[in-house]
């Protein structure tokens, strides 16, 4: 089984490459990414793996169709860079839905504690033998309240680890975690009240820029923003505004909403064209990490697992526990996963 695997990074080809030999999957690794202009590099394979920044837009889906492609597997939980619907019919779409929730959740946390504790401008200070601790000063967790939104598997983890820290907890979600234990209140609500917010949701029509301007307008004075979702769940020029108006405290970003062009390469000798971001990442309480929080090795061999089997799993039967389900409307939260969607 040929799978033409876009944008493959150093880190994805030892777990990948196990993985292919193991189920006798032959991924042919190319550097680009996927669009409407690359997608003719998968001529003559089954499928196709992708991640975050590749397009998979009408226009890709259509050409992969005409030539042959029936599988499309995302390694990846996000999938807003898919348009489902013009998958339906064609092209079966999965993804892999918790590949390890630990990662993602210890990074929002780890991310968290170096705002408030300011360890990134610590460790600058004594690279330069500079042991002074005026400007360092930060805040307690323990009695401060968390907002998480989205309680899948990823935000339930950081549930339980801000309880760790002695932190009350509250969540929203359109799909709440029945037996969960965790106390849910409306968003509205959840701003208002939270001294933390982490995002912990997908990227769709409804979540789009959920962090904007009413939003921040809405935040307690000083509250800390954590994304390790998807960039554009935070209006970034509303969060700049928000941030130079004192209204948000610091804000942790493992995404970006303009990413795509970015990310996952080395501008280091080069000019940032993205003002926003530039401004972003020159204000003292931001952090910017650059869409890292899945990047641990258990985590890459689940995601390297789970894909597989996914292929292996629509490739025999035409169905798998982690197809995108665009038939019922439901996508992830499809209850019926034991027959073919088309």
């Amino acid at each position: 089984m040929k799978i033409a695997f876009f944008d493959a990074k150093p880190y994805d080809l030892p777990a990948f490459k196990r993985q292919g030999e193991l189920k006798n999957i032959d991924f042919r690794f190319f550097d680009t990414r996927l669009t409407a202009d690359t997608a003719s590099l998968a001529e003559g394979c089954e499928g196709v793996c992708i991640f975050v920044n590749d397009c998979a837009d009408a226009e890709v889906i259509n050409r992969l169709h005409s030539l042959g492609v029936k599988i499309l597997a995302l390694r990846c939980a996000g999938y807003n860079n898919v348009d489902l619907k013009s998958c339906y019919g064609k092209i079966h779409a999965a993804h892999v839905p918790a590949y390890s929730p630990y990662a993602v959740a210890e990074h929002a946390m780890a991310m968290l504690l170096t705002s408030i504790r300011r360890i990134h401008r610590a460790y600058i200070r004594t690279k330069d033998f500079n042991f002074s601790l005026n400007g360092l000063t930060g805040f307690d967790l323990h009695g401060k309240t968390a907002g998480v939104i989205g309680t899948g598997k990823i935000g339930r983890v950081f549930t339980d680890i801000c309880r760790g820290f002695g932190m009350r907890v509250i969540a929203y979600d359109k799909f709440p975690a029945e037996g969960s234990g965790i106390e849910y209140v409306p968003l509205e609500r959840l701003f208002a009240e939270s001294d933390i917010i982490s995002l912990h949701c997908p990227l769709t029509a409804e979540t789009y820029h959920m962090i904007g301007r009413d939003t921040i307008d809405s935040l307690k004075t000083g509250a800390v923003i954590i994304n390790t979702s998807r960039g554009a769940l935070i209006d970034a020029e509303a969060l700049l505004e928000g941030i130079k108006q004192r209204k948000v405290g610091a804000a942790c970003l493992d995404v970006y909403e303009e990413e795509s062009d970015i990310f996952f390469q080395d501008f280091s000798g080069h000019i940032m064209s993205d003002d926003t971001l530039a401004r972003l990442i020159s204000m003292p309480n931001v952090i910017v990490t650059s869409h890292q929080a899945f990047l641990t090795n258990e985590a890459l061999e689940n995601i390297a697992e789970t894909t597989a089997d996914n292929i292996i799993a629509l490739s025999q039967n035409g169905f798998c526990e982690n197809e995108l389900c665009y038939r019922c409307g439901q996508v992830e939260h499809c209850k019926n996963r034991r027959e073919r969607c088309f």
